[in-house]
C-alpha cells in the first residue's frame, strides 16, 4: 500500500511540473501567460459576445462593440487563461442530454427533491405543441447547461392526471428554484408568462429569477450594516460592481452553495459617496471579495482565478467543502492508487487483472467502511467546535499560492482527459519497467510466468483451500462422528488416484510447538526454549529452505533425505543425555536408545520434562532418524502428542505425509489433549 502511494504521489508531482513546462512552452510561442490580463478593445466582437455568454450576461439590446466591451469591463478583468478557455467550450459543440420524464415519481424525485440545484423543465400538454421548438430547445439546453441548469422535457400523455392536478392544461415553461436560504430547503416552481418565446427572453427570465435569491445592497449605509453583522454564515462573498443585477454565473452558484456561502452582490451604481468602501479596503470596481473570520481574500489575483461558474465553484469548494465532496475525492484517490497494482504487479497479463480486481475491491470496501464511523462521528453536537477548526483550516491553507496553482492544474488536466489518461498511463509503464529491472535478479520465473503457468498455480490454490482444511483452523477442536478424518474422504473423492499427495497448506506447521531437550542438572533457565513464540524465530531460520525445496521432492527422494537427517541434526548439542533406559510411556516407540561417538555418556541423566509442553508424550527417541534426543536439540511435537527432532518432522510433513510418523493421525487436526497421571503421594496420610 505504502509503495502504491508513493508511485501516486510522484505522479502528481510529475503533473505539476508538466504543467509548468506547458505554461512556459505557451510563454515562449505566444508571450503571455494565463494570468496576463487582457484588454477587451484588443478583442473581436465574437470573442466579447462568447465571454458575455460564459459569465451569463445578456447583450441583445446592445448592438455596438462598444456597448459589448464596456459590460465585459463591468462584470469583470478577462484574463488570458478565461479567454482561450471560453473559446475551446465554444468550439466544442457537444450535445448536452435533456431528461424525458416518465411520470409523477420521476419528476418528484428529480426536480421537486432536489435541493442545492436549478431545473428548466418543458410541460408539453395533452395533443399540443411544445412552446419552445426543437432547434431553440436545443440552443436554450446548451446555453443554459454552461451554468450548471438541468434541463428535462415533460410529456403529459404520459401522466395525464398529474397535469391536470398541476394546472399544466397548455404548454408551458416550468423553473424550479430553492425557495429558502437554507441547505436541503423548499423548492419552488414557476411557470414562464412571457409572450416571447425567444431563447434570450427565456434566459433573462431565468436569470432574474435566479438573481432575486440573492442578497443585493444599494447603499452605503446597508453595505456598513451588513459588513458587520454577524450571522450564522461564516463565508461571504461580495460582488462590487456597476451592473443592473449579478452575472449567471454568479446567481448559479448562490444556489449551488445554499447553507455554506452567503452571496451578495452590492450594486454601486449611483452611489455618490465611496468612503466606507476605502475604508474596509474596495478601491475599485468590480471586484469579487471574500470574507471569511481570517480576513478577506480578493478573488482573482492568483493563478487561475477566473471570473467563470468552473474557477470560482472549484475556488469555493476548496474553500468550504462538503461531506461529499471529501468523500468524492477520497474515492478517486484511492482507485487511483489501486490501480497501480496493474503495473506493479509482475508476471502474467492474467494475474496482473485478477489482482487489480482484487485491490479495488478491497480498498473501495475498506474506504466505504472507514467512512461510516466518520459520518456518525461528525454528527455529534458536541463536535461542532472540531468541525469549525477544520474549515478553518480548509480556508488557510487553500488561499495560498500553491493551492491556486493546484487548482489551476486540476482545471486544465480535467478539461484534457486524454492528456491525464496518457500520462497515468505513461507513468505506470514506467514503474513496471523499473519494478522488471528490480525482480529480474530475483526472482526470474515470476517475470517470465506466463498466463497458463499462473492458471495452473492459481487453480491449485485454490483446490487447495476448496478439498481441504485451512491453518488456521487447526486451533480449534474439530468433533466428528467419522472413525477416520473427514477430510481425507474428501481428498479421495477429489484425487481419484490414491497415490497423489494432497494439496494441503503447510502454514500450520509454524504454529507447532517447538522446545530444546534439557536433562537435569546440566541446563539453565535461559538456555531452555518455551512454545510457540518463542521457538518461532529458531524454526524460521533453520527451514526457511525447507519449505520451498522439498514440497516437490519425490519419495524416494525424500526418504534417503530423511536417513540421513540426523547427521545435522545432532550437531546442535554439545553435551549428550543418553537416556536410555528411559522409555515412552504409551507408544511404540519404546525402542533402545543408541549411542554414536561422543553422545554416549558414562552415566544416564534424567530428562527435564518439566520444560515439555503438558500436552506432549514423554518419549526419548525420534522415530524418524531413530537417534536419541541430545542435549539442546529443537524438538517438535503434533497434535497426537508425538515427538520428534524439529528438522525430521518439518521435512516429513513438507514432502507431503501430513500425519504422525507413529499413529498417522493428521498434523493439522487439533485433538483432545493428553494428560500426565499423577505420581502417587510418598507421604503418609494425616
Amino acid at each position: 500500500m505504502w509503495v502504491k502511494l508513493c508511485c501516486l504521489l510522484l505522479y502528481f508531482l510529475a503533473l505539476f511540473v508538466l504543467a509548468r513546462v506547458f505554461e512556459a512552452v505557451a510563454w515562449y510561442e505566444s508571450g503571455f501567460l494565463a494570468t496576463q490580463l487582457v484588454d477587451p478593445v484588443a478583442l473581436s466582437f465574437r470573442k466579447l459576445r462568447t465571454i458575455l455568454e460564459c459569465r451569463g450576461l445578456g447583450y441583445s439590446g446592445l448592438p455596438e462593440k462598444k456597448d459589448v466591451r464596456e459590460l465585459v469591463e463591468k462584470s469583470g478583468d478577462l484574463m488570458e487563461g478565461e479567454l482561450y478557455s471560453a473559446l475551446k467550450e465554444e468550439e466544442a459543440s457537444e450535445s448536452v442530454s435533456s431528461t424525458n420524464f416518465s411520470g409523477e415519481m420521476h419528476f418528484y424525485e428529480l426536480v421537486e427533491d432536489t435541493k442545492d440545484g436549478i431545473w428548466l423543465v418543458q410541460v408539453i400538454a395533452n395533443d399540443r405543441s411544445p412552446l419552445v421548438g426543437k432547434v431553440h430547445w436545443q440552443k436554450m439546453v446548451k446555453k443554459v447547461s454552461r451554468f450548471g441548469i438541468r434541463t428535462g422535457t415533460f410529456n403529459c400523455s404520459s401522466d395525464p392526471r398529474y397535469c391536470k392536478r398541476r394546472g399544466w392544461l397548455k404548454s408551458t415553461l416550468i423553473m424550479s428554484v430553492p425557495q429558502t436560504s437554507t441547505s436541503k430547503g423548499k423548492v419552488m416552481l414557476k411557470e414562464y408568462s412571457g409572450r416571447k418565446v425567444e431563447v434570450e427572453h427565456i434566459f433573462k427570465w431565468i436569470t432574474a429569477h435566479a438573481a432575486s435569491r440573492i442578497k443585493t445592497i444599494y447603499n452605503s449605509e446597508h453595505l456598513k450594516e451588513e459588513w458587520n453583522r454577524s450571522d450564522q454564515y461564516r463565508v461571504k462573498i461580495y460582488l462590487f460592481a456597476n451592473l443592473d443585477q449579478p452575472p449567471a454565473f454568479f446567481s448559479a452558484l448562490s444556489v449551488k452553495f445554499t447553507g455554506r456561502v452567503e452571496f451578495i452582490f452590492v450594486n454601486v451604481e449611483n452611489w455618490d459617496n465611496k468612503s466606507y468602501m476605502a475604508e474596509i479596503g474596495i478601491y475599485k470596481t468590480p471586484s469579487y471579495i471574500l470574507r471569511t473570520p481570517e480576513g478577506i481574500y480578493r478573488y482573482g489575483n492568483n493563478t487561475g482565478e477566473f471570473i467563470s461558474l468552473r474557477a470560482m465553484d472549484s475556488f469555493l469548494r476548496s474553500l468550504q467543502p462538503e461531506v461529499n465532496d471529501l468523500f468524492v475525492l477520497s474515492l478517486v484517490l484511492v482507485n487511483l492508487m489501486a490501480w497501480m497494482d496493474l503495473f506493479i504487479t509482475q508476471g502474467a497479463t492474467i494475474k496482473r487483472f485478477v489482482v487489480l480486481i482484487s485491490t479495488l475491491g478491497t480498498y473501495n470496501s475498506l474506504l466505504i467502511i472507514s467512512w461510516l464511523p466518520v459520518l456518525g462521528f461528525l454528527q455529534l453536537p458536541y463536535l461542532d467546535s472540531f468541525y469549525e477548526y477544520s474549515l478553518k483550516l480548509f480556508r488557510y491553507s487553500n488561499t495560498t499560492t500553491l493551492a491556486s496553482w493546484v487548482r489551476a492544474d486540476w482545471m486544465f488536466y480535467s478539461s484534457h482527459p486524454a492528456l491525464f489518461l496518457s500520462t497515468y498511463l505513461g507513468h505506470g509503464l514506467l514503474i513496471d519497467y523499473f519494478e522488471k529491472k528490480r525482480r529480474r535478479n530475483n526472482n526470474t520465473d515470476e517475470v517470465n510466468a506466463n498466463n497458463l503457468e499462473w492458471l495452473s498455480s492459481l487453480w491449485d490454490w485454490y483446490t487447495s483451500y476448496l478439498f481441504h482444511p485451512i491453518a488456521s483452523f487447526q486451533h480449534f477442536p474439530f468433533d466428528s462422528d467419522w472413525d477416520e478424518d473427514p477430510d481425507l474422504f474428501l481428498e479421495r473423492l477429489a484425487f481419484p488416484d490414491l497415490w497423489l499427495h494432497p494439496l494441503i497448506p503447510t502454514d500450520y506447521i509454524k504454529n507447532l510447538p517447538m522446545w530444546r531437550f534439557q536433562c537435569l542438572g546440566t541446563h539453565s533457565d535461559e538456555e531452555m526454549l518455551d512454545t510457540f513464540p518463542d521457538s518461532e524465530s529458531d524454526s524460521d531460520s533453520e527451514n526457511k529452505e525447507v519449505f520451498s525445496s522439498d514440497r516437490e521432492m519425490s519419495e524416494d527422494d525424500e526418504l534417503s533425505t530423511f536417513q540421513g537427517c540426523s547427521e545435522g541434526e545432532h550437531q546442535c548439542g554439545v553435551e549428550a543425555c543418553s537416556c536410555a533406559s528411559h522409555y515412552c510411556h504409551h507408544e511404540p516407540c519404546e525402542r533402545k536408545a543408541r549411542s554414536y561417538g561422543s553422545y554416549s555418556s558414562a552415566g544416564d541423566l534424567e530428562p527435564d520434562w518439566s520444560a515439555w509442553p503438558s500436552d506432549m508424550l514423554h518419549c526419548t527417541e525420534c522415530v524418524v532418524c531413530l537417534e536419541n534426543f541430545a542435549k539442546g536439540c529443537l524438538l517438535m511435537g503434533l497434535p497426537c502428542g508425538h515427538v520428534f527432532h524439529q528438522n525430521c518432522i518439518v521435512m516429513w510433513l513438507a514432502g507431503g505425509r501430513h500425519c504422525c510418523p507413529v499413529c498417522r493421525w493428521a498434523s493439522y487436526k487439533k485433538k483432545q489433549p493428553y494428560t500426565h497421571p499423577q505420581p502417587l503421594s510418598s507421604e503418609p496420610p494425616s
